[in-house]
């Protein structure tokens, strides 16, 4: 059993996801095992409804019926949120929990990951990562939260510019 929290998603009677993520968070709370839930997430969006010709911007539940939590996965930390009035249970085969892989977590967007950018525009960085490896570029744009940039490299006497990942390049001088 790895010590590393997880997300895992847990099944509530439809309407009951706020109350079910608060009783969560005070069960924790009280019985103080923030180590083991870490965080509980209720995912939504806002969204435009018009409704008799007004716009009117409305939180919706993204997953209705579901909430997702970041926990360490131990007997103690199942009972605490399988027993909270409202969980079904948790999502998986039979009764065993399985949490979200890394890819499930980007591409829901339940984590917010902040992305160190140790470089601006104008820059010149080196390509560390694809199919530009060991190419330099100039930095036009710098897209954080989309984690991108946009790189003129210089190919066969042509400034050509390319999108890559932030990751995917750094400055020249590390």
């Amino acid at each position: 059993m790895s010590d590393a929290a997880r997300w895992y998603v847990i099944h509530t009677y439809s309407g009951y996801e706020n109350k079910v993520a608060t009783n969560i968070e005070k069960a924790v709370e009280n019985r103080q095992i923030e180590d083991l839930i870490q965080e509980v997430r209720v995912p939504t969006e806002t969204v435009t409804e018009i409704k008799d010709n007004k716009k009117k911007e409305v939180e919706r539940k993204i997953f209705p019926g579901y909430v997702l939590v970041k926990m360490v996965m131990t007997d103690d930390s199942w009972y605490v949120v399988r027993n909270i009035r409202g969980v079904t249970g948790f999502v998986g085969p039979g009764s065993k929990p399985v949490p979200l892989t890394e890819e499930e977590v980007d591409r829901l967007g339940v984590e917010t990951r902040h992305i160190e950018v140790n470089f601006e525009v104008g820059d010149s960085v080196q390509v560390i990562d694809g199919y530009l490896d060991g190419f330099v570029g100039r930095v036009d744009a710098i897209e954080a939260e989309k984690n991108l940039v946009r790189v003129t490299v210089s190919m066969m006497g042509k400034d050509v510019p390319v999108e890559l990942e932030i990751d995917q390049v750094q400055p020249l001088g590390d």
